[in-house]
């Protein structure tokens, strides 16, 4: 139970990813702040199974694209709990099309979701975790945005964003004792790649020299691992999680 006494706040928790790694973090000790913004009976499932497990957490509904909505929310948090030691930066949607298709409001959503959102809370939560000398911060981006990939230039962007913005704040709060880090992971199994067409899905699998997709916990343990004391001298890092397809 290496993460006990930490409270933990990962965004987009209702599913996916998000939900596995919140789940995750509960069974190695700590209490998790489920964020959601619409799919609230997502959220309180997997409250329901963290606290089924012997864990602990709560569910909190925000958009974190909303800057002023994030900081209310983050210094309120940490405020009643007296602190806030990880942030798992994970909400995010997909908004594709080709270049040429593509709406002005479908890329604007993306980055302001899956970009801003990312400065929207770390920079709340940095405040905290700048006066007491410790945070774990993990923000997931993505295989394609590293690779990219036809009709997500918005989503590539963004993701690629995600990494050199990494990379700039570890510079900047390790000083501190803060760690941020982050993890790309490839194809896995949630709601986004389960749509596509099974043609595709066969395609990639052929490309990945494990010979399959990822599970949503694959991606979870390691998340786990970089909020834990055995990370604590890797910062500015991408972590990949893909099967071998992009190294």
């Amino acid at each position: 139970m290496e993460l006990r006494d930490k409270v933990a706040l990962v965004t987009g928790a209702s599913r996916g990813i998000g939900r596995a790694v919140a789940i995750e973090l509960a069974s190695r000790g700590a209490f998790v702040i489920i964020n959601y913004a619409q799919n609230e009976s997502g959220a309180r499932e997997a409250l329901s199974e963290i606290e089924n497990s012997g864990g602990k957490g709560q569910v909190r509904q925000f958009d974190v694209s909303d800057f002023s909505r994030v900081q209310d929310e983050i210094n309120r948090a940490g405020e009643e709990f007296r602190g806030l030691h990880i942030l798992v930066n994970n909400a995010g949607i997909t908004k594709d099309g080709l270049l040429l298709r593509m709406k002005e409001e479908d890329w604007d959503s993306v980055f302001s979701v899956n970009l801003k959102g990312v400065f929207n809370c770390t920079r709340a939560v940095a405040k905290i975790m700048m006066k007491q000398r410790f945070g774990r911060i993990v923000n997931i981006t993505s295989i394609i945005g590293e690779m990219g990939n036809a009709g997500q230039s918005n989503y590539s962007a963004a993701k690629a964003g995600i990494i050199g913005f990494t990379k700039s704040a570890a510079k900047e709060l390790g000083s501190r004792g803060i760690t941020v880090n982050a993890v790309s992971p490839g194809f896995i199994e949630t709601d986004m790649t389960r749509n596509l067409p099974q043609n595709v899905r066969e395609k990639y699998i052929e490309a990945i020299p494990l010979g399959r997709f990822g599970l949503p916990g694959d991606v979870a343990k390691v998340v786990a691992f970089l909020a834990s004391d055995g990370a604590s001298y890797i910062t500015g890092e991408v972590v990949r999680v893909n099967g071998g397809l992009y190294t």
